[in-house]
């Protein structure tokens, strides 16, 4: 089961930064964060299953990171305002 969770944060996160980094619009950066929410989330429950504490704690961190992308791209209706 580690294993499979491991993958899949693994691929997550490498097609959740390409979509990213694409800037194909809000939409689907907006998207690419969420797939980097679960592969957090992935990350964080293998960190718990393998006792890698350090990997937890980061992927704590970067949840909190990819919640505030999902927010601003896909939640929030106004884009913001130039400084």
């Amino acid at each position: 089961m580690s294993g499979t969770l491991e993958w899949f944060a693994t691929i997550g996160g490498i097609i959740a930064a390409f979509m990213i980094s694409l800037d194909n619009g809000r939409r689907i950066t907006g998207w690419g964060f969420v797939l980097f929410v679960f592969a957090s989330l992935s990350w964080i429950a293998y960190g718990l299953m393998d006792e890698e504490t350090g990997l937890m704690t980061q992927n704590i961190v970067l949840l909190g990171i990819n919640l505030l992308g999902v927010y601003r791209y896909l939640i929030r209706k106004r884009a913001p305002e130039a400084a």
